[in-house]
This record gives C-alpha cells, structure tokens and sequence, in this order.
C-alpha cells in the first residue's frame, strides 16, 4: 500500500511498518539516525538511498506529526 510518494507499507515487509520503497528501509530508522546526528550523506551511503527518499521521509513524518490529536494540557 503506498503512503506517500517514495513510502510503502506491506505486511510482508517489516511487519507492516512504513519503509522507503524499494529500499525496504524503515522511517523510523532514518529518522533516529537524522536525530543521532548522522548526516544526509552517511545516512544516503549507509543504507543506499537517495536524498528524495529522505525529503520524503520527512515530509511523511511531518504531516503525521501534524494530523496528531494529542495536545498539551493545563
């Protein structure tokens, strides 16, 4: 099932979690690696990907992020 240009989720891949078409390269793998400061580049060589499969990882990320109904309370 694709969910987003570049993004994919199969049942037989991973488990069912998001991954980078054809890649098979999970988003949440890319993400942690970006947030433990690993460069677009190391993260690029490292998993054989391209810059537009991490643009759209974070694309992804962020309208996720944005659709989320959870908000801080008083």
């Amino acid at each position: 099932m694709r969910l987003a240009p570049r993004i994919i989720a199969d049942q037989d891949l991973r488990f069912g979690k998001p991954v980078i078409e054809g890649a098979r390269v999970p988003l949440d793998l890319v993400l942690g690696k970006l947030a433990g400061g690993m460069t677009y580049e190391e993260v690029m060589r490292e998993y054989a990907i391209e810059r537009e499969d991490i643009l759209a990882v974070l694309d992804y990320a962020s309208k996720h992020l944005a659709a989320e109904e959870e908000r801080a309370t008083a």
